[in-house]
């Protein structure tokens, strides 16, 4: 029983340390991409796209405008 226990307190830590790896892994090649200027503004410019998208979309559901 006192295995469970030991298992149980490690899980946070995996759960926080597999998160991280992933997220790290998923925005490397933004990351590149930023330290070229001309690439910096098209990957800036995509994502202010995809959030007013994404805004407008919510708006319109939810009835809003």
């Amino acid at each position: 029983m006192s295995n469970f226990w030991v298992n149980l307190y490690k899980f946070p830590r995996f759960l926080i340390s597999v998160l991280i790896g992933f997220f790290l892994t998923t925005f490397q090649p933004i990351f590149k991409l930023l330290k070229n200027r001309k690439d910096k503004l098209l990957v800036i410019t995509i994502i202010v796209i995809t959030i007013v998208l994404f805004y407008r979309i919510i708006q319109i559901i939810t009835g809003s405008i």
